[in-house]
């Protein structure tokens, strides 16, 4: 399944979350880091109007979907890929880096929240190596000196692995910057995952996450700030139900 962004074309060239953490697995026994994004509706609506963020969000290895949108498109397409959040990314990919010995670094979110989970990983995968927690002031500038120190602080650190928790589009615009200033680590842009993970965040019931509306859960708990969004998020949907079908009429 396959986006285009004026001459940015982004794929999502992971289709499961088995072939994922086969991919993931590879890279950590050789060494090879990457970026990995989720792609949502959200994802795309700031695509369309941010050049930069195309930019950055093609240079990543990796792309999952991330939303029910996003895989309805791709069965329109044709193509179909498999529902993998970022939120349910955290535990699996830590999985994998205990058991290949893979040092994780968390960046993101509050002190706090990555404390805490910490402790949850640390609890669930004894042999998890954490080597760096770091809560970022607020406004961090993925271009700027700190988002450098910071990426430089992940690299010195030794860790292998590193999950960003700071939301679209700042943690896809680090993780590509990541990749060029620290090419040896995996960069994991997981949103609130970590939040979820220490209960600083209210994940939706796994009810309304079954049927799809954990957008409207969200919703509810923050409608300032969320109603436009996910307005936003509505309004370019014919645009890619056209596009989606043009790409099932050229199979």
């Amino acid at each position: 399944m396959e986006f285009t962004f004026g001459s940015q074309i982004i794929a999502i060239n992971m289709p499961t979350r088995a072939a994922l953490l086969t991919e993931v697995s590879r890279r950590f026994r050789e060494g090879q880091g990457f970026a990995l994004a989720t792609i949502n509706l959200d994802h795309l609506a700031k695509l369309a109007s941010d050049e930069t963020f195309a930019e950055s969000y093609a240079q990543h290895d990796l792309v999952v979907a991330d939303g029910r949108p996003v895989v309805w498109l791709s069965r329109l397409a044709g193509r179909p890929v498999e529902l993998v959040p970022g939120s349910d990314l955290v535990q699996p990919l830590a999985a994998l880096a205990a058991t290949d010995g893979v040092p994780v670094a968390l960046v993101g979110s509050s002190n706090d929240a990555l404390r805490d989970a910490t402790k949850v990983l640390k609890t669930q995968f004894n042999d998890l190596s954490v080597v760096a927690q770091i809560a970022p002031a607020y406004g961090l500038d993925p271009s700027g000196e700190e988002a450098g120190r910071i990426l430089k602080q992940v690299k010195d650190s030794g860790a292998r692995l590193c999950f960003l928790a700071l939301g679209a589009p700042k943690q896809e615009l680090l993780a590509a910057r990541g990749r060029r200033e620290a090419p040896a680590v995996g960069f994991a842009s997981v949103g609130a995952g970590l939040d979820f993970l220490g209960g600083h965040q209210r994940r939706a019931p796994q009810v309304m996450r079954t049927i799809g509306l954990e957008w409207l859960w969200r919703a509810l708990g923050d409608p300032v700030r969320l109603i436009p969004r996910y307005v936003r998020c509505f309004a370019i949907l014919p645009h890619h139900i056209i596009e989606a079908r043009k790409l099932n009429k050229v199979q």
